[in-house]
């Protein structure tokens, strides 16, 4: 560089002082308002890292999230077991009574009240069975008829058609 040439800078710089300086001023305004910003979202940042950190001093980041993905396994293993044993409760209850029709009646007319009855009891499938005990003065008797899918191979009383029909929320 010859002294020519540094004798141009200078007169540059010095006819455009002005703006140089205005355009520096406006890059220092804008450099703050950067780091002001920056410095916000820091201690927005600080203070949730503080928060989800509380009451666990001496243990590192690391360590926390190796402790939460291992409690994580845990829950995912026991909800599997849950979700087997709600299965397995599943096809129990399939197979238990889930639907029961009562009615009762006066099966003769001189012994005064509804002793007798017609009771339905079915599973999951509508499978099951209708007993019907009729009293009398003398004697009681009971009768079993086999319900498969909501149906009976046998015939069935007004009474027992009746019970069914309760059972399987049929009105009658």
């Amino acid at each position: 560089m010859s002294i020519l040439d540094i004798s141009q800078y200078t007169v540059f710089i010095t006819t455009n002082l002005p703006y140089i300086l205005l355009v520096l001023t406006v890059l220092i305004f804008l450099a703050l308002i950067v780091f002001i910003n920056i410095n916000r979202k820091l201690s927005r940042l600080t203070r949730r890292y503080k928060k989800m950190m509380a009451g666990m001093e001496g243990i590192n980041i690391e360590r926390l999230l190796v402790q939460h993905v291992e409690e994580v396994r845990l829950a995912v293993d026991k909800v599997n077991r849950l979700e087997g044993e709600c299965r397995r409760l599943a096809t129990v209850t399939a197979a238990s009574i889930q639907y029961v029709g009562v009615v009762r009646f006066n099966a003769f007319e001189d012994t005064g009240s509804d002793l007798s009855f017609a009771l339905a009891l079915l599973d999951g499938s509508k499978t099951g069975v209708v007993l019907s005990s009729i009293y009398g003065r003398n004697e009681s008797r009971v009768y079993a008829k086999p319900i498969t899918k909501g149906e009976s191979a046998y015939y069935l009383t007004d009474e027992e058609k009746g019970a069914l029909n309760k059972a399987l929320g049929k009105n009658s």
